[in-house]
């Protein structure tokens, strides 16, 4: 590369000089100026230039200058500019097509073992010791620090950056990339520093550099009256003298005048080995959550600091799981995560940090899990009789069941006649027939002489799965009843006598399940639907009333295996993944608000021919904080203006129950043909006559949320729709509600709905007693996931109490007792 760009600078000047000798044909000291050329200019440096067409067009070159001097003086100009430009695209060519080496960097000796002498007293500090103890900390930074909850050394080190400005690119001018961070080492042409004449308390501070690659105009704005001053902008253009070797960092952006940087950094540098003192320029720099008082530079002053004493964190792990899974130490990852050496050693960084979080939370699930096995499960001797309750369940219904429920109704009977209660998951799309999976659990149970309990998050699905078992259990003669929060007085007062008694087998029921007056005689089973609308401890509450009963769950926000071994990983899981034959797949259609007529023309289209129809909307009432239709401004402008000749029903959370009852009465057999609601019947509804959903402000709602919605139409046999309509000009907002036009598939749409808002929103990890994690993501780190909980199974079999893993025994209780104070708080 070298030799070529030599060869084109002796052409390019031999031609210049000709130029400035207005084409005389100029004579060296051994010959004239085109026997020069026409030798040098077809001997290019030997295999530097490899296409056909560059060397034709140099000998053709070299065989014109051999004529040169009987030609006239606009022929020779015309030649040598010719050259010129040629010598000049084989220059800018080869630049780009031959990687030019980026410039390197020294940097001082950073490891901590240079720096741990900072710190005296070493023995008498450790992880828990509070930061106020640290004199290079002082106590004014402590107290600031401590308003965000960093106490102790330890807790410094664990409080990870949010992101990462990346400068530790280094490349040269040429090969700067418009929107990416990056380093370049130059030296500076020409320096002008001067007060903006707009604003006297602005400065602006100007510099022309160069490398051999090209040039750049970089430009710093330096804010403040102090800026302003003539000696100091004298003083800044004497730092960045013409000739000065300069190192500039920042994110590359372009403007009119071509490639430059935004907010640059800068450092004169005494030669291009010299070493950078700047904590910034040409590395990979932390950005951290901040708190008042203290600037990110302080921030990133005082982790340097105390940095040294990651040497403290005993790691619990042992070299065998490290060296398994190529895992860094503690003490490495730590540092690395917060003064990474470059991209690779912060990625193997959080990679051990996220396999901690993930180890913690695996070992306390599958722990959980052990705990459980070991206490004695109600006995039900009669599972799996095809001549009892289940088998003439099963032979009453007007269908078949899916392979897929079969299947599930296997794994669920086999874990019924253990000893050890069952813990199960029982994932499902919308309309797969989870109930009647869930009813042939209950019937197992009442069977063998238990009783069962089925808690429904809201009214409306309680009474829906009541209504069910209404349907299929009174010819089987099985008792069942129903008690929310409504229940009256009196009614309630019979349902808890004949429960306590015995005389009710199933109760179903909302939270007023989990009251204190509510006592079974032999409770069995206990089956919770949309189980992540429940915390732990309320699922607790309702176990703790019979002598470990056991357990069903149940979703139809389906996840990714490998997910649900996390979020529920002391549950196993079951999956009906097999929708009923015959099921016509919803029409899906997102439309903006300007054609909202479109689907109240559908709407008419469907009701006129016998068909009932559903409006959602995100809010009952209008707000002032949100620009948005709410269901009683929607109701009133449909009975009154679009829909007045005919029924149009209204239903939201803050009706009474006997009220929703009555509007859900009404829909279901056909006297309120238009049903304007709110989210209350995402779960609970089934009216197979309804085949129209308009989903209102559909931008609103998460996808898994809206896929619950659109579950509410298309189950009868008559085509059905769905309609989205989106008032948002957001660009992300049309893409997701785009995927719902695309799928019917609940499992995949729940997956990118988790990548999108996250599992806090979705599964509502709010209230399973999961941690809250520092690095680790449920939905991107999933092969982690699988190997963390490989590793916790495998110490567990070894160390099922992890008396020989003290370390491991300490930072799990460290967890669980951070957890309960963070219940209690709330």
């Amino acid at each position: 590369m070298k030799s070529l760009s030599t060869w084109i600078r002796t052409l390019q000047r031999a031609l210049a000089l000709e130029v400035e000798k207005e084409f005389e044909n100029f004579r060296g000291r051994r010959e004239y100026f085109h026997e020069f050329i026409s030798r040098e200019i077809v001997d290019p440096p030997t295999c530097s230039l490899k296409e056909e067409n560059v060397n034709k067009k140099l000998d053709d070159l070299a065989k014109a200058f051999i004529k040169y001097p009987g030609t006239d003086k606009p022929v020779r100009r015309h030649l040598v500019i010719k050259a010129r430009k040629l010598l000049y695209e084989i220059g800018r060519n080869t630049d780009q097509s031959v990687q030019v080496s980026s410039p390197k960097l020294k940097f001082p000796d950073s490891s901590t073992k240079t720096i741990k002498n900072t710190f005296e007293n070493k023995e008498s500090i450790d992880l828990k010791s509070p930061l106020s103890s640290l004199k290079q900390i002082g106590i004014k930074s402590a107290e600031k620090l401590a308003g965000i909850g960093i106490l102790s050394i330890k807790d410094f080190l664990e409080y990870f950056p949010r992101d990462y400005v990346d400068y530790s690119s280094l490349c040269r001018i040429a090969s700067l990339e418009e929107g990416k961070t990056a380093t370049i080492v130059a030296t500076v042409r020409r320096c002008n520093s001067f007060t903006s004449p707009r604003n006297k308390n602005l400065s602006i501070l100007e510099l022309y550099l160069q490398d051999h690659t090209g040039k750049i105009k970089v430009t710093k704005f330096l804010a403040g009256r102090r800026f302003s001053n003539f000696s100091y902008l004298k003083s800044q253009a004497n730092l960045y003298k013409p000739g000065v070797t300069i190192a500039v960092s920042g994110l590359v952006k372009k403007n009119p005048y071509g490639i430059t940087f935004k907010e640059p950094l800068f450092e004169v540098m005494e030669n291009s080995n010299s070493v950078i003192r700047s904590k910034s320029i040409g590395r990979i720099v932390p950005v951290y959550n901040l708190t008042e008082g203290i600037s990110a530079d302080r921030i990133r002053e005082l982790i340097n600091i105390i940095l040294p004493l990651a040497s403290f964190y005993p790691d619990p792990l042992s070299k065998e799981i490290c060296d398994t899974f190529e895992l860094l130490s503690k003490e490495k990852a730590l540092i690395e995560i917060h003064r990474p050496t470059n991209q690779k050693t912060l990625k193997s960084a959080k990679r051990r940090l996220v396999f901690d979080e993930f180890l913690l939370l695996q070992l306390g699930l599958l722990l959980r899990r052990l705990e459980l096995r070991k206490r004695r499960s109600p006995s039900f001797d009669l599972v799996g009789r095809r001549d009892g309750l289940v088998g003439n369940f099963l032979k009453s219904l007007p269908f078949l069941l899916t392979d897929a429920q079969k299947r599930v109704i296997a794994e669920i009977e086999s874990d019924l006649v253990l000893p050890e209660p069952m813990a199960r998951l029982l994932q499902g799309d919308v309309g797969s027939g989870k109930t009647v999976v869930a009813t042939a659990a209950l019937l197992n149970a009442v069977d063998s002489g238990w009783q069962g309990a089925l808690m429904a998050p809201t009214e409306v699905l309680a009474e829906q799965h009541y209504r069910n078992l209404c349907r299929w259990l009174p010819p089987l003669h099985v008792t069942v009843d129903l008690i929310t929060g409504s229940t009256s007085r009196l009614r309630r007062r019979q349902i808890l006598d004949d429960l306590a008694n015995g005389t009710l087998q199933i109760l179903v029921g909302t939270h007023a399940l989990i009251e204190d007056y509510v006592a079974f005689a032999r409770l069995g089973l206990v089956v919770v639907d949309e189980q992540h609308r429940f915390g732990v401890r309320q699922r607790n509450r309702l176990l703790d009333k019979g002598l470990q009963p056991h357990l069903l769950t149940m979703t139809a926000t389906p996840i990714p295996r490998t997910l649900a071994l996390s979020v529920h990983g002391d549950l196993d899981v079951s999956q009906i993944d097999q929708l009923p034959p015959g099921r016509t797949p919803v029409q899906t259609k997102l439309i903006s608000g300007a054609k909202r007529s479109e689907a109240y023309k559908l709407i008419r289209e469907e009701v006129t021919s016998g068909q009932l129809a559903y409006i959602v909307l995100p809010l009952v009432e209008e707000s002032e904080k949100l620009d948005l239709r709410s269901a009683v401004m929607v109701h009133a402008e449909l009975s009154e203006e679009i829909f007045p000749d005919f029924s149009v029903g209204l239903l939201h959370g803050r009706l009474s129950s006997s009220e929703k009852q009555s509007v859900i009465r009404s829909f279901s057999e056909g006297e309120i043909q238009i049903l304007v609601s709110t989210t209350v019947i995402e779960v609970g509804m089934d009216v197979p006559q309804a085949s129209v959903m308009v989903i209102d402000h559909a931008d609103r709602f998460g996808l898994a949320q809206l896929h619950q919605l659109r579950g509410r139409v298309g189950r009868g046999a008559k085509e059905s729709y769905c309609l989205l309509i989106n008032e948002s000009s957001n660009d992300l907002s049309r893409h997701r509600l785009e995927i719902m036009t695309r799928s019917n598939d609940g499992f995949e749409i729940s997956e990118l709905d988790l990548r999108l808002r996250g599992p806090g929103q979705v599964l509502g990890t709010k209230q399973s007693g999961l941690p809250d994690f520092a690095l680790a993501s449920l939905c991107e780190d999933g092969k982690v996931i699988q190997e963390a909980r490989d590793t916790a199974m495998e110490i567990l079999r070894n160390d099922p109490s992890l008396t020989k893993n003290n370390l491991l025994k300490g930072l799990l209780q460290d967890q669980l007792d951070r957890q309960s104070m963070s219940s209690q708080l709330n």
